[in-house]
């Protein structure tokens, strides 16, 4: 019987694990309206979102289709004078960063400084490896529970 159980808590874990890894998680701020998101950035669970739930923005989806993100960026923009940082979700090539971090051409006055882009879960923010411990530990305690 207990075995059974650890069978099941084992295939609902990867169940989990598996339909998770299809999503992108990112943080999705800017520093305009919430200073914890600029340069010295400050996680929080409220900026915490499913690409999946988010679409793309307007210009990027007439310039090319793009329904799903591939990653999380990070933007550094100058809006006369004033630097602004945005974090969101990556859509188009990770490898290819052209596109996907064109700017807005309805705002023309603003320069974009710098777009960094990656493809991991909350990747733009400080923290990028906490993710990856928490998979490690949580995989440790199920060899562990199951052995």
């Amino acid at each position: 019987m207990v075995s059974a159980v650890k069978s099941m808590l084992a295939v609902a874990v990867i169940a989990s694990v598996a339909c998770s890894a299809y999503a992108v998680q990112c943080y999705i701020c800017d520093s305009v309206t919430n200073p914890k998101c600029g340069q010295k950035f400050e996680a929080s669970d409220d900026m915490k979102y499913d690409c999946a739930r988010v679409s793309p923005p307007r210009f990027l989806q007439n310039f090319f289709n793009v329904h799903n993100a591939t990653g999380c960026m990070r933007k550094v923009l100058d809006i006369p004078g004033h630097p602004q940082v945005i974090r969101g979700c990556f859509y188009g090539d990770v490898s290819n960063t052209q596109s996907g971090c064109q700017a807005d051409p309805s705002l023309p006055f603003v320069k974009q400084l710098s777009c960094d882009v990656c493809s991991g879960n909350l990747c733009n923010g400080t923290s990028a490896t906490a993710p990856i411990a928490a998979a490690i530990v949580l995989f440790f305690a199920l060899a562990r529970m199951l052995s």
